[in-house]
């Protein structure tokens, strides 16, 4: 996920400010807490980073783009820090490669910690000394916040992936995994008026760039499943063998799998007992009730296929997400720390549209590209989004790992169609047959 910002704030008053920044601050930390000091160094594979990293990567951001820009005589709490947490700004320099961020046995965890407390000090020390700050250091700074709630994102996703490649499975917080009440429900399709629809940020306040900028689109009506695809529905698909069945999987998809061995969602193990899964609180059996997760573009499409369905567009999806009048607030987000996506209540109504937002990615069938009338922005902040914009595959919606403040229906996430460690699923659409006369 990458990033990039518009929009001026709403307020300049330090103390909100502040206490935004503190409140953003404390929940990277506190969601590296659980873990040992060894379990933040390791990079199991390539799109994991570890642990430690993510907390001195998003300190380097705040210091590179604020304090060094706007806090006079700041100095560098180390002068190397800059090449061994740049992440991929090639406007700002050389720096680590990415598969050796795994490698950095040092500075040490106590170091890093060290950095941030540094890094915030100074940061509170501009926000109540300076009166003087232009409307673009408060763009910043609300950029630097969306920007750390990505990363808490990526580090419950990556810890969770990190700890399963431990033979002993340790679980990462303790306890049995809690789960609101919920029945297996069918699932309905619900209809979505075609027509020309307007996509994109249209309300106020904070969006990334490639959000904009609002367009319309032209849409033939379709329907929309009223949930999202639970493990019970795909369980159906792995005894049906459509791992094993060519017919339902696109070329590439269906190689990759087979190379790989896929047979079920990534975590799902078997046991004699049956499927079990792999989770935040360890080896878990598999809620037939729950939405699947952690599935590949390639995975989605096959199901959609052997449903007799298909994925949405983006635009599909969105406009959905409106018609339907989509909010967070029945959603599972980071701060309900389940890190798991919710079964639909048993009270759910069938006629309304659940889960539109929160418990998971929704992969859509739209390749990540701009919309009409985008362009990049100037300078290193302009490598966030543009130069990601190819061989993607765009997911709505986000994930029982995003924080609820940060999503919003035109929020575009992306992701290349292998990708599984991600809280990533599936929801079904299909189109209308057009009436005749």
């Amino acid at each position: 996920m990458t990033h990039a910002f518009v929009s001026p704030p709403t307020s300049r008053v330090a103390p909100s400010w502040l206490a935004r920044y503190r409140a953003v601050r404390a929940q990277s930390q506190a969601l590296c807490a659980p873990l040992l000091p060894e379990d933040t160094v390791v990079q199991p594979m390539l799109d994991v980073s570890p642990p430690k990293w993510h907390l001195a990567h998003t300190t380097w951001f705040w210091e590179t783009f604020l304090l060094k820009e706007y806090a006079p005589g700041y100095e560098l709490f180390h002068a190397e820090y800059a090449y061994l947490f740049n992440s991929y700004y090639n406007s700002l320099g050389s720096r680590v490669n990415r598969a050796d961020r795994g490698t950095l046995s040092r500075p040490a965890l106590a170091d890093v910690l060290a950095y941030r407390a540094y890094v915030d000090a100074a940061l509170a020390r501009l926000l109540t000394e300076r009166r003087d700050l232009p409307p673009v250091f408060f763009e910043l700074l609300e950029l630097g916040l969306q920007h750390e709630q990505q990363h808490q994102e990526l580090l419950a996703t990556d810890i969770k992936y990190i700890l399963s490649t431990s033979p002993l499975a340790p679980a990462y917080l303790g306890g049995e995994l809690r789960v609101k009440s919920a029945e297996l429900k069918e699932a309905s399709w619900l209809p979505v008026p075609g027509g020309v629809h307007r996509v994109g940020f249209q309300e106020s306040g904070f969006c990334f760039d490639n959000e904009l900028a609002a367009h319309d689109v032209l849409l033939a009506p379709f329907e929309l499943q009223n949930r999202l695809v639970t493990n019970a529905d795909f369980l159906a698909f792995i005894e049906a063998d459509g791992y094993r069945d060519f017919r339902y999987w696109m070329g590439e998809g269906w190689d990759l799998a087979q190379a790989e061995g896929w047979e079920a969602p990534l975590y799902w193990v078997r046991h004699a007992d049956g499927w079990h899964r792999f989770t935040h609180h360890g080896l878990q059996a598999v809620l037939p009730e729950a939405p699947v997760t952690h599935i590949s573009f390639y995975e989605a499409d096959a199901y959609a296929n052997w449903a007799g369905a298909r994925l949405p567009t983006e635009a599909e999806w969105e406009t959905a997400a409106r018609h339907f009048g989509a909010t967070t607030s029945a959603g599972t987000w980071l701060e309900s720390n389940l890190f798991d996506p919710q079964p639909l209540p048993a009270d759910a109504d069938p006629t309304q549209c659940h889960q539109l937002l929160g418990d998971c990615w929704e992969w859509t069938y739209s390749a990540y590209h701009a919309y009409p009338g985008y362009a990049r922005a100037a300078g290193a902040l302009g490598e966030y989004n543009g130069k990601f914009m190819v061989n993607q595959l765009v997911l709505r919606g986000g994930s029982c790992a995003t924080p609820e403040n940060h999503i919003r229906v035109s929020y575009r996430n992306f992701f290349h169609a292998d990708k599984r460690w991600q809280f990533t699923g599936i929801r079904l659409a299909r189109s209308v047959e057009p009436a005749t006369n």
